[in-house]
């Protein structure tokens, strides 16, 4: 019997007869023990910087950007001591705004500011969605070197002090996301956002997945947080059951290019080949909606070295109660897809003629799904799916089935990913 996850809860299956499995989890790494002590630490000896106490000076405008609710990270245990170390420096509360880095997303909700802040600093604090359709949140900074626009929220360029949280976990063009990653995209217009996801940036083989030198996106990313004026960091790496295993602050590239390291040694998993099918779990909060859903497949097929051979089957359960996505970004996505003949004249059309931000999922599953066709398990939108050209299925059990036709033998070699977003699979030499 194998599990994976299925919204909060797990989808339990077993494979056809005939069938091999193999079952890959991130390595092992102890959990911190004591989340709080980390914390302050991270505060008090922070990398590179000066504690935010010596950074913050009283009459400051302090802005603070956090994630979504597509991101598990805690911001409710980062975030207060933060404030704490602001308050020691005089700071007052009508000072600070928390700016929830949404990117092209949806707007949050009441209910997801609570559970990603808890209800007191929701109710304390100014706390506002980044709204990339509203040109007048933004001021234009320009292009950095390399000739990318920078659009950035007004409320974070003109703070004194900016600051991010964020969570540091394998992304499929930065490499790993953080907190640059926060503030210039979650807090950045829309003309940044459609640049940087475009055809040329999201083409370039450096832009990989768990890759970070010579990968243009972050270079990009990185530019556009230091010239947004970001200063300060504090960021996480959460294990399978996204439990803390580190926290650092300080400058943001120095504490993030040390906790990419502990990032690398937790979700790099060496396997010995490829693979028929591959059954890749993504759970709460990714699975809310195909457009992250989608995540899970597609990190997969641009794993470090490719895991699943030509023409086999990537199988991902998802719940997608919101279909597709509400945000302009996901609609953006859902209609690319549904209006394409066919995944090579979508790439083709793409390239030729450029898409709006948010589509770039579109552009990404196009690649995937020319090679691997994706089935979408327990959906509860299948309709939705198939307008997608990925198949829905009822059950794993029927996700199989449809792998035996498709590749046309039963006794295939299988291989499980509870948690596909946090593993990196590495076919070694």
């Amino acid at each position: 019997m194998h599990k994976v996850p299925y919204g909060k809860t797990e989808i339990e299956f077993d494979l056809l007869p005939g069938m091999k499995g193999t079952v890959i989890h991130s390595q092992p790494i102890q959990p911190l023990a004591n989340i709080s002590a980390a914390i302050d630490k991270a505060l008090a000896e922070p990398i590179n910087s000066a504690p935010l106490r010596g950074l913050a000076k009283k009459g400051d405008i302090v802005c603070i950007v956090f994630t979504d609710i597509t991101r598990a990270c805690p911001d409710y245990l980062l975030i207060p001591p933060i404030l704490r170390e602001l308050y020691k420096a005089g700071i007052q509360e009508k000072d600070i705004t928390l700016l929830c880095g949404t990117g092209l997303h949806r707007n949050s909700t009441y209910e997801e500011k609570v559970a990603k802040l808890g209800p007191d600093l929701v109710e304390k604090y100014h706390v506002v969605d980044n709204e990339p359709q509203n040109p007048a949140n933004f001021v234009d900074l320009g292009k950095t070197d390399k000739g990318i626009p920078i659009s950035m929220n007004k409320i974070a360029y003109e703070a004194d002090l900016l600051i991010s949280t964020g969570i540091v976990e394998p992304h499929q063009y930065a490499g790993y996301s953080g907190a640059r990653k926060m503030v210039a995209i979650g807090a950045a217009g829309e003309e940044t956002i459609a640049y940087t996801h475009g055809p040329e940036m999201v083409d370039h083989p450096g832009t990989r997945l768990g890759k970070t030198d010579g990968n243009p996106f972050h270079e990009a990313i990185t530019e556009a947080a230091s010239q947004a004026g970001l200063r300060f960091i504090l960021n996480v790496v959460l294990d399978e059951e996204e439990r803390p295993v580190a926290i650092y602050g300080g400058q943001p590239e120095a504490t993030f290019a040390k906790l990419v390291t502990v990032a690398q040694k937790l979700y790099t998993v060496l396997v010995t080949h490829k693979y028929d099918v591959v059954i890749g779990g993504v759970g709460f909060p990714k699975d809310s909606n195909l457009y992250q859903t989608s995540r899970a497949p597609s990190y997969i097929f641009f794993a470090p070295t490719p895991v699943l051979k030509k023409g086999g089957v990537l199988i991902t359960p998802a719940r997608c109660e919101e279909g597709a996505g509400k945000g302009v970004g996901e609609q953006r996505f859902y209609e690319e897809m549904r209006s394409a003949s066919n995944m090579s004249a979508l790439l083709h059309k793409m390239r030729q003629e450029g898409y709006q931000p948010g589509a770039q999922r579109a552009f990404i599953m196009a690649k995937v799904m020319e090679v691997n066709p994706v089935v979408i398990v327990g959906a509860e939108f299948p309709e939705i799916v198939r307008e997608t050209k990925m198949i829905p299925a009822q059950t794993i059990k029927k996700a199989l089935e449809f792998a035996v036709k498709h590749i046309g033998r039963p006794d295939l070699d299988v291989l499980i990913i509870p948690h596909a977003l946090l593993t990196l699979p590495f076919v070694q030499d």
